[in-house]
């Protein structure tokens, strides 16, 4: 059973995508609000992919992303942005984020880019 982290400020986007996943039989191991905690729980957890907001308080999705994968560099790290973020986006894939998906988005968009990122035939 593939683990994730889910990282969200948005309570109500954690608990969708949280949803979403354990529908798909996969584990939830951690949830966080920021691009802090999502760190701090990477290193805890090691998870098989994290869903990363990009714009969030205290840190950044984007800052987390340049913090975790220079430590762990097979991290897969998929980025979950607003419309218009574009340029920052081309940046978190430069800095190793695997993909990303923008809000709004359909449970099977996500499905999609998370079994693509780690190499799993969707059914």
């Amino acid at each position: 059973m593939p683990t994730v982290l889910v990282v969200d400020d948005a309570l109500f986007m954690r608990v969708a995508i949280g949803n979403m996943f354990k529908e798909w039989g996969f584990n939830v191991v951690a949830e966080a609000a920021n691009g802090r905690e999502a760190i701090a729980l990477y290193k805890e957890h090691q998870p098989d992919i994290v869903t990363m907001d990009l714009t969030m308080p205290v840190m950044s999705g984007l800052d987390a992303v340049k913090k975790i994968i220079p430590e762990y560099p097979a991290a897969k790290i998929v980025m979950i942005t607003a419309l218009g973020q574009q340029r920052i986006i081309v940046d978190a894939i430069e800095s190793g984020a695997k993909d990303f998906i923008t809000k709004p988005f359909q449970p099977y968009k996500l499905k999609e880019v998370v079994y693509n990122v780690l190499g799993i035939e969707v059914e």
